[in-house]
């Protein structure tokens, strides 16, 4: 044994030579076999050191996979706070947006307050002031849900024509060759829209300046008759269409087959209808000078509905509001 080396306490004189794994202590080569270390795992310096090594390896290990696990924890931490505030700013814009819609219809509200108020006083005196009046309320009111619905051609009457922009139909009293597709009117003048709505407020008008002695014009379910010349196929004969007719100097609403009279005073060169799909309301004004109503439907939709447009002679066309 070599001079400073430590020694056993023990069995005196011999040096501490191996590590007792049991007990954490060094231990001479005497103690695993007669001491108070016997039976216990003993081991050589070298095989320390690689259980040393081990465990140095084993603590690096254990410490990059923390530091790899604290930065997905950032990441995620990042992932959510940005989802928070995407969804705090989205929340935001649709509250700033319903504020601004609500201030919108309050100042119409407020407008339509003083129209009517003025119309009180007047409505008995002068009934043109009050159609004069009523053009404000056209604009505040109505143009806020402008539409301008193209004409789809897979179901014009082979005897009408489509404009190269849809929006204007005329009669060609010539036939025209055209695919007769399921979607097609057969026998009628008549087409739907391209648009259906099924949902939401909505406005459009129609020019009739050139439409001649007689038209249709309202909207349908796209379950209406296509063949044929039946009432299934008619508009406004049966639950599937409404419409305003005009033949002559007659004007009616046509609904179920069933027709109420409009008094017109002049033929109009323009009719504007409005849809409110969930409250079910169909109205048609005379917007040729100003806005008089001429009627309203009250029903219940149940189908998306099409503008709808039949005609005689002439030609009539969707006015471009948008």
């Amino acid at each position: 044994m070599e001079q400073g080396e430590p020694e056993c306490d023990v069995h005196a004189g011999r040096p501490l030579e191996l590590f007792c794994e049991d007990c954490g202590l060094c231990v001479c080569a005497l103690c695993p076999a007669l001491g108070s270390h016997r039976g216990h795992r003993a081991l050589l310096p070298h095989a320390i050191g690689h259980k040393q090594a081990h465990a140095i390896m084993s603590k690096k290990q254990v410490s990059g996979r923390v530091t790899e696990l604290q930065l997905l924890l950032r990441e995620e931490e990042c992932l959510v706070k940005n989802f928070i505030d995407e969804k705090t700013q989205q929340a935001l814009e649709a509250h700033d947006q319903q504020l601004e819609s609500c201030q919108e219809k309050l100042a119409a509200m407020e407008t339509l307050s003083d129209v009517f108020s003025s119309l009180t006083a007047t409505a008995k005196k002068d009934p043109g002031t009050v159609l004069k009046t009523l053009s404000s309320v056209d604009q505040l009111l109505f143009l806020k849900y402008a539409r301008s619905p193209t004409w789809e051609y897979d179901s014009l009457h082979p005897r009408l024509k489509l404009s190269d922009d849809h929006l204007v139909v005329s009669c060609n009293w010539r036939r025209i060759f055209c695919p007769c597709g399921p979607q097609r009117f057969d026998k009628l003048w008549q087409v739907l829209s391209r648009d259906a709505f099924l949902s939401g407020s909505h406005y459009w008008e129609v020019d009739l300046l050139h439409a001649g002695v007689g038209w249709w014009i309202g909207i349908a379910y796209p379950s209406i008759g296509r063949k044929g010349d039946s009432e299934t196929c008619r508009l406004g004969w049966t639950g599937a269409s409404w419409c305003l007719k005009k033949f002559g100097f007659e004007c009616w609403a046509f609904h179920k087959g069933e027709r109420i009279p409009i008094q017109l005073e002049d033929d109009p060169d323009r009719i504007g209808i409005f849809l409110d799909y969930e409250a079910g309301i169909l109205s048609f004004y005379n917007v040729t000078d100003g806005m008089a109503h001429l009627h309203t439907f009250r029903c219940k939709f149940t189908e998306p509905v099409y503008p709808a447009l039949r005609l005689w002679e002439g030609a009539t066309g969707i006015w471009k509001l948008t």
